[in-house]
């Protein structure tokens, strides 16, 4: 989950390092550190605690700092407190490495990801002299390459591949050693990293972000890979120490995508960004190019579908529309659930995986115990080239671009509109769709931006409502059937930027315990766009106001006002199956209203970052 960069060229390394933290900065903000060398030079080490716009304060945005080859790191802490002495980059040596300088190490090294029997590996360092000075795994994990790189007397690649071997958990580990000036050297094993090339340059990242400004021809390190990376090349290692060749992947984001461009936030920039999004993906979407022809999309008899926050919200979603239009029985799953449980799958099941990054821990686990029971895998993802891209059977690309603020929206979008549009290809193919009820789907899918944009032209009123909620302890969502789904998103939208504690229940559930909650004054927010529904959820939002609730709707455009709701919000009218791409929306920005006017950060809220790359 944290935030790697590397560089090694003809250029000062610093700033391009710090250019490359910042656009990273979404991944983990409890620390920041860099490490840059100067030809032959002792590494010089800066860390700090906090933003990053500390460490770029210190180091005078970077000219401080001579050298032509570095290393940073931005945290989200996971062993140890947030700290200057956890801080990365970390170093081999016994020196306490908690201030500014040169260091006197071996190696210096980042790292992302969990060791989960670092303790063990540890206790055998101590046994041969190493003192440690902070909490952290990855300080093990260094020093643990400078064991076997001093005591076997061999290169950095053979040292690397024995502390794959012995290390247990998810790394991306990236390293400089003092006796080869010039060069970094890297290792992965579950987490993400990706190394970037141009004439006279070498660029190592661990999300696309860092490195647009500099390339977008990249290589994917696969699991238990590494490679040796200087200024003029890249060259890949397997375990056993052998050249391995990996494809270049060319990568169509520019790099405006992840930039502001003029909103205040990320988080507002990219939820003005999903009419386009829902638009590209729907070109690009192609199920016989992908492999899911009409023989394998019959052949389907049980879908099981597993992701993990909003992902699994999207799947709670897609379950109602493929089991209404292509009567094919669906289960979601959380994908933290699923990896550790024994589910009886028949024959003709199709797992689903659906994640952002394509590098969710669980998620990736979760697949690879799917194809470990024979099961057909399809992929849902927004990062070409990811794991969960790779090793998947069938893959659907969402083309949302680069998403840097930590909650995630212009992805959902694009996410539900592919299960939606999933859902309507496996009905027709299995003739439960007429080709004219077909071809109106597509029509409607097809007026969906239009319709977001209307929704974005009209969001004044939110930003009343808003200032309201913001002076709220707690708020409650409710909904039943696809509405009951985008309640959970929307909740996870509110408590995740403001901090606003939130709870999403179906709609038949309050009077089961859920109602005792409800006091003076309390908001409850009534997703109501189902029509065949609508009255039922009506019903119980008004025994909620009886109880002295603020009552919010989202209701579709015919359904007109109700009565008894203080606050309604209209969206267009569409065909149910499309209505949570249309109800996400007002909601996605009430979020963003709320948090701003609380004073928060809204792109990087407390103890969250974007990828889940940790168990």
């Amino acid at each position: 989950m944290c935030g790697i960069v590397g560089y090694t060229g003809r250029e000062q390394a610093a700033g391009i390092l710090l250019d490359g933290l910042r656009k990273l900065e979404y991944r983990g903000y409890d620390s920041a550190g860099i490490a840059v060398r100067n030809g032959a030079e002792q590494a010089q080490v800066v860390k700090t605690l906090g933003k990053l716009d500390s460490l770029i304060s210190l180091t005078d945005g970077g000219k401080t700092l001579m050298g032509k080859c570095g290393i940073g790191h931005t945290r989200w802490a996971t062993h140890g407190v947030p700290s200057v002495a956890n801080a990365h980059p970390h170093v081999s040596g016994n020196c306490r490495n908690t201030g500014n300088g040169p260091v006197e190490s071996a190696v210096v090294g980042v790292h992302n990801g969990i060791i989960e029997n670092y303790m063990e590996l540890k206790e055998k360092l101590l046994t041969h002299g190493y003192m440690f000075y902070s909490e952290t795994d990855t300080e093990v994990l260094v020093k643990l390459v400078d064991y076997y790189y001093r005591k076997y007397k061999i290169g950095p690649i053979d040292a690397i591949n024995r502390t794959m071997v012995r290390a247990r958990g998810s790394y991306a580990l990236t390293l400089m050693f003092t006796d080869y000036p010039g060069e970094i050297y890297a290792a992965r094993k579950d987490s993400p990293l990706i190394i970037g090339r141009t004439e006279d340059a070498s660029f190592l990242a661990s999300d696309v972000p860092a490195i647009l400004n500099y390339t977008r021809d990249v290589y994917y390190i696969q699991n238990h890979q590494s490679a040796r990376i200087t200024p003029d090349s890249v060259t890949f290692f397997d375990l056993n120490g052998d050249k391995v060749v990996l494809p270049e992947t060319h990568i169509e984001w520019d790099a405006l995508s992840a930039e502001k461009d003029g909103y205040e936030h990320f988080m507002l920039k990219e939820i003005h960004e999903q009419p386009k999004v829902v638009s590209n993906t729907l070109k690009a979407l192609d199920f016989q190019s992908i492999g899911l022809t009409d023989t394998v999309l019959k052949g389907i008899r049980q879908i099981c579908i597993t992701g993990c926050g909003s992902a699994w919200h999207v799947g709670m979603a897609a379950q109602y529309v493929i089991e209404d239009l292509a009567s094919v029985p669906v289960r979601v799953e959380l994908a933290s659930e699923f990896r550790y449980r024994s589910i009886p799958f028949s024959e003709g099941t199709l797992v689903i995986v659906i994640s952002q990054s394509g590098e969710t821990a669980d998620s990736l686990a979760a697949l690879r115990k799917a194809k470990e029971c024979g099961l057909m895998v399809l992929a849902v993802v927004n990062v070409m080239g990811s794991s969960i891209a790779r090793e998947a059977d069938f893959v659907l690309h969402t083309v949302a671009g680069p998403e840097i603020s930590v909650a995630t929206t212009k992805a959902f979008s694009a996410q539900l509109i592919c299960m939606d549009l999933f859902a309507i290809q496996l009905g027709y193919v299995k003739g439960l769709i007429s080709q004219e009820k077909y071809d109106f789907y597509i029509k409607e899918a097809s007026l969906l931006p239009d319709k977001i944009q209307m929704i974005l032209d009209d969001k004044q009123k939110l930003q009343w409502l808003s200032t309201k909620l913001a002076a709220q302890k707690s708020m409650f969502f409710i909904g039943r059937s696809l509405d009951y789904s985008i309640c959970l998103e929307g909740s996870l939208k509110m408590k995740e930027i403001s901090y606003i504690h939130s709870e999403a229940y179906a709609a038949g559930e309050l009077k089961h315990g859920t109602i005792s909650l409800i006091e003076e004054g309390t908001v409850v927010l009534g997703v109501m766009t189902e029509k065949s529904v609508l009255e039922k959820t009506y019903s119980n939002m008004v025994e909620c106001k009886a109880r002295g609730a603020y009552l919010v709707s989202i209701v579709s455009g015919n359904t007109g006002k109700l009565k008894e709701i203080d606050f309604n919000i209209c969206i267009p009218d569409c065909d149910a199956v499309f209505t949570p791409s249309l109800a996400i929306v007002p909601l996605q920005l009430l979020s963003y209203y709320t948090s701003i006017n609380r004073g928060l950060d809204v792109d990087k809220p407390r103890n969250l970052a974007k990828s889940v790359t940790v168990e």
